[in-house]
């Protein structure tokens, strides 16, 4: 088991959160602010340990089995297993992205909302999406 900070199509109501298998949410947290918060093509966000923002997620006790054979195989190739932390101080798994993808053309900044939720209710509230 290794408890895993979700913040986007993981989360409840995502299109990756079946991927769980069922694993309960253990609490709603924000991490530590020491990140810059993407959302990358509109299609899903990233972290990046470069900013000083706090981002809003969900977090996890997940089987290891499951995060290798059913969430990690669904998260897109921007992404990688990384160690973050949390507002509290704990140390969480999470898919951050990759250094190799801060030039994607396709980042925007999301940093100053830092709620993957409430970025897409603002674009959908505007006719954006």
């Amino acid at each position: 088991m290794a408890l895993i900070f979700l913040n986007g199509g993981g989360m409840r109501g995502g299109p990756l959160h079946e991927q769980l298998q069922g694993t309960p949410l253990l609490c709603v947290a924000r991490s530590a602010p020491k990140y810059r918060y993407f959302s990358v093509g509109d299609r899903f966000p990233a972290m990046h340990r470069s900013g000083s923002g706090s981002v809003v997620g969900e977090v996890y006790d997940l089987p290891l089995v499951i995060l290798r054979d059913h969430l990690l195989p669904a998260e897109p190739p921007e992404l990688e297993i990384g160690v973050i932390e949390l507002e509290d101080g704990a140390a969480c798994l999470a898919t951050v992205l990759r250094n190799d993808c801060l030039d994607n053309p396709d980042l925007v900044d999301i940093t100053h909302i830092g709620d993957w939720h409430a970025y897409l209710r603002g674009r959908t509230e505007s006719g954006r999406i």
